[in-house]
């Protein structure tokens, strides 16, 4: 696998699993509910079973996270999602978690690329994130499950902002952690990175056609800035 580099003019990211720790925090909330059964668990451990469980629900929640996109109702769920958060009816985490060396990654892809975001996360979530760790001005646009009329898989949202940066699809790189992502750039014409920072396992990555899989983005400096 590999990537033609002399194409790419713009970097699509994902955000859940490929900039922000979803996995560390899924954890850290079952933990705290197994913790009465520490008795029981091995090595008297909640956060080690916490971990297998995440782990063991990649591959289903891989397939999830695709209904809303099919059924064509992402944008009104998201639209509600983003209604309770206004209204504070759900609980939002009082502290974002990065993947190790994100922000490096953005800072130093910023000076070389344009950069937007492509994700299947509602506006207000997504813009929470971005602004707590100061990453809004690395990104010439953000499209988000409320920008486009369909979101993630279809290609919507990547040929919008591909539109956004006056890019050609075909010379963006989109970067994500499932299966979902690589199915979204395949389907706009786009180069696709799989980062295993997230809910993506390799073996999946690889059947639907990454063209490239890295451990996480902080990779992404070695390959695009070091030739």
């Amino acid at each position: 696998m590999s990537i033609d580099t002399s194409r790419i003019h713009a970097i699509c990211f994902d955000i859940d699993g490929t900039l922000r720790n979803t996995d560390d925090q899924y954890v850290e909330k079952l933990q705290k509910w197994l913790h009465w059964l520490r008795l029981f668990l091995p090595k008297g451990d909640p956060s080690l079973t916490a971990r297998h469980i995440v782990m063991a629900m990649e591959e289903p929640g891989n397939f999830i996270i695709q209904i809303p996109d099919r059924l064509g109702i992402d944008e009104p769920i998201a639209r509600v999602l983003d209604y309770f958060d206004r209204k504070q009816w759900i609980k939002s985490d009082s502290k974002e978690t990065i993947i190790d060396g994100a922000i490096h990654c953005l800072t130093s892809l910023h000076t070389h690329y344009p950069l937007c975001i492509v994700s299947a996360r509602g506006e207000l979530q997504t813009m929470r994130f971005l602004e707590y760790f100061g990453l809004t001005p690395l990104f010439k646009c953000i499209a988000t499950a409320q920008t486009t009329p369909h979101s993630k898989p279809y290609p919507d949202p990547l040929l919008w902002v591909s539109q956004q940066m006056s890019v050609p699809p075909e010379q963006c790189l989109m970067v994500g952690d499932t299966i979902v992502d690589i199915l979204t750039a395949k389907a706009a014409g786009t180069q696709s990175v799989g980062v295993l920072s997230g809910f993506g396992e390799e073996v999946e990555l690889q059947a639907v056609g990454a063209d490239l899989i890295i451990p996480s983005v902080e990779n992404l400096i070695q390959l695009l800035l070091m030739d």
